[in-house]
């Protein structure tokens, strides 16, 4: 089974459909949705809508900081910036919307695999994986041989052997990259509507489980049209910029 894995939408509309078109052409029999679905765009109720009904169809949706800001289950500290768009999008979203944020989980488990939104160390609380000791600690401490988890908009992929060293990989897209069962890995898909390593092609991944296989993938998109609707809805220019230049 091939798992496209999504995180960080983002409430962009147009990147989403990329990704999910794309991955369907490449096989995805299965979808991960790691988290923040709203925050910095504009189409917060379509790309809640999309999650839940693939949610509703077995897929697995976790819980970002975005989302956990939008829904009102917990506090969430985010910049003035960040948290004007939350404000807008609690005004744009309906009752069941924001009650499926809420309820959502913070982590999922499937057999060597821990999917979250940002650690595996302490899930609610959102810290970052910024380099290799945040990811030395996350693949110490999780159980599985495997995490996937959003929250840094750049795709990255570290692993560990025996000896504890952690090494960094830059993926290259579309090249599949083989998780081998002697080392631990952690794997970031990037972010499918807000990337920030100057590229503004959107990112995600898919995972076959049956090779270990592991493809990162950049899909072009209609991003200026994304960050027209950012600005048609006030939100700040900061997040228009970023879709038009990934950065």
């Amino acid at each position: 089974m091939t798992i496209a894995l999504l995180t960080d939408i983002h409430s962009n509309r147009e990147a989403l459909e990329a990704c999910l078109a794309h991955a369907q052409e490449h096989g995805a029999t299965q979808h991960c949705f790691l988290g923040d679905y709203v925050g910095y765009g504009a189409d917060p109720g379509f790309v809640v809508d999309t999650v839940m009904r693939f949610a509703r169809q077995g897929s697995i949706a976790l819980r970002g900081n975005h989302d956990q800001a939008a829904g009102g289950a917990g506090d969430v500290r985010l910049n003035a910036d960040a948290q004007q768009c939350i404000d807008w999008t609690r005004t744009v979203l309906n009752a069941e919307q924001l009650a499926f944020l809420r309820q959502l989980p913070l982590t999922a488990e499937d057999g060597v695999c821990l999917f979250v939104h940002a650690n595996g160390w302490d899930p609610k609380n959102f810290e970052y994986i910024f380099g290799p000791m945040q990811a030395a600690r996350n693949m110490q401490v999780v159980r599985q041989r495997i995490t996937f988890c959003g929250h840094m908009h750049e795709p990255m992929l570290y692993h560990m052997g025996l000896t504890q060293r952690v090494e960094v990989f830059s993926p290259v897209p579309g090249t599949p990259i083989p998780l081998s069962a002697a080392r631990r890995w952690l794997a970031l898909p990037g972010s499918v509507g807000q990337p920030r390593d100057g590229n503004p092609a959107a990112c995600y991944a898919t995972f076959d489980e049956l090779t270990n296989l592991l493809s990162f993938w950049r899909v072009p998109y209609d991003h200026q049209s994304a960050a027209r609707k950012v600005r048609a809805a006030g939100l700040p220019e900061r997040y228009a910029q970023q879709l038009l230049y990934g950065a």
